[in-house]
């Protein structure tokens, strides 16, 4: 079963996946499709705010954005908030996350260097879907822990619930399906 919709004015065809016996979700995937990275990025920049420093965002599947993000942007820097430690992280900040998509506990870090980058400064957070909100809260820790002062949340899509969050912006809402695919 595919869910067909538009996104950044690109078609795709998104597979349902089985989360649970009752509960399927469209995953969308951009990891290998340059157009659609390089059109969601030129959307997300259109609808964010032009006051922030930093880009960040979660490992894995919203690098290839994040990155054509500050391409565009013309950023010199963004961060990704790991899910594993790294021995060239020094001084990590830590926070655990629970995702829909994953279905058990992750760690996030961000190097202490990363960290002291973002004292003081404005981050815009970006993911590429938001859902439960988990991964979106626990990158809003690690800016807290850091210093730091999210001015924004942006996806290229809200799934669910999360379509009716007035704190983030979003290119288009995802709906959660049945087992039959309605």
């Amino acid at each position: 079963m595919k869910y067909r919709m538009n996104i950044a004015g690109l078609d795709r065809d998104l597979p349902l996946c089985k989360v649970s016996d009752d509960l399927y979700i469209g995953a969308f995937v951009m990891f290998g499709d340059a157009e659609i990275t390089v059109a969601c990025a030129r959307e997300l920049l259109a609808r964010a705010p032009k006051d922030y420093d930093y880009l960040l965002t979660a490992e894995a599947k919203s690098i290839p954005l994040i990155h054509e993000m500050a391409r565009q942007s013309g950023a010199k820097e963004y961060f990704v908030a790991r899910k594993g430690l790294k021995v060239y992280m020094p001084r990590p900040l830590h926070v655990t996350v629970r995702s829909i998509t994953t279905q058990h506990d992750q760690d996030l870090y961000l190097s202490g260097e990363e960290a002291d980058k973002i004292r003081g400064k404005r981050v815009l957070i970006v993911d590429d879907v938001i859902s439960t909100g988990g991964s979106l809260r626990a990158m809003e820790d690690l800016v807290a822990l850091a210093g730091g002062t999210v001015v924004a949340r942006i996806a290229v899509l809200a799934e669910g619930d999360a379509a009716k969050r007035e704190d983030i912006r979003f290119l288009a809402p995802l709906p959660l399906f049945n087992a039959d695919g309605s």
